[in-house]
């Protein structure tokens, strides 16, 4: 595995970065961040990671919000970690709802494929094995598991009822939140 490889981290958005809503996040005055959750994002940064955003955003088929609305929401999140030395690299995101039987709404693994064919150029049937996958419900671990991914579940947004379902996929690891889940990686990395 090569280093920039080993260095990738894949994050769902809502309710791991930032507040959930059952209505949608549709601006970018609602788009509010968990606490902690820009400064793991930037310590996982200042530790060399990729940071990468894997998200369903339905709300635009829906019609809930536009696309000039989403990229006002990420610009926010932008211009937020900026002054922590943070950044995100990427956001891939789908626009669709199930019914459009897409390959990119998670669980399926359209997106991750996008992201694997983006960072991790190899030919391998598990092209993000090894990588940390983190999501607040079962789809988000689903979508990256199914190409090898490490689950990491947080217990804010949805990630509590997720819990008490208690249907994870094998090995997931679940963290209290982004910075618990950035604590543990780094910890982890600093002991190999």
């Amino acid at each position: 595995m090569s280093s920039s490889a080993s260095k990738l981290v894949i994050l769902d958005r809502d309710g791991v970065i930032n507040y959930d809503s059952d209505q949608y996040v549709k601006s970018a005055d609602e788009w509010i961040p968990l606490p902690g959750s820009l400064e793991a994002i930037a310590e996982l940064n200042q530790a060399g990671y990729h940071v990468t955003v894997a998200t369903n955003q339905s709300g635009l088929a829906r019609g809930l919000f536009t696309i000039n609305d989403l990229h006002a929401m990420h610009q926010k999140m932008m211009d937020l970690l900026t002054p922590l030395g943070g950044r995100i690299d990427s956001i891939f995101f789908c626009p669709h709802v199930d019914e459009d039987q897409c390959d990119c709404r998670k669980p399926l693994p359209g997106l991750m494929r996008d992201i694997a064919s983006r960072y991790r150029k190899t030919d391998s049937a598990l092209p993000l094995a090894g990588v940390p996958i983190v999501g607040d419900s079962l789809r988000d671990l689903e979508a990256a598991t199914v190409l090898g991914a490490s689950p990491h579940l947080v217990r804010t947004g949805k990630g509590q009822k997720t819990v008490d379902k208690g249907i994870l996929p094998a090995g997931t690891v679940v963290h209290a939140d982004l910075m618990a889940f950035t604590k543990s990686l780094l910890g982890s990395a600093s002991k190999t």
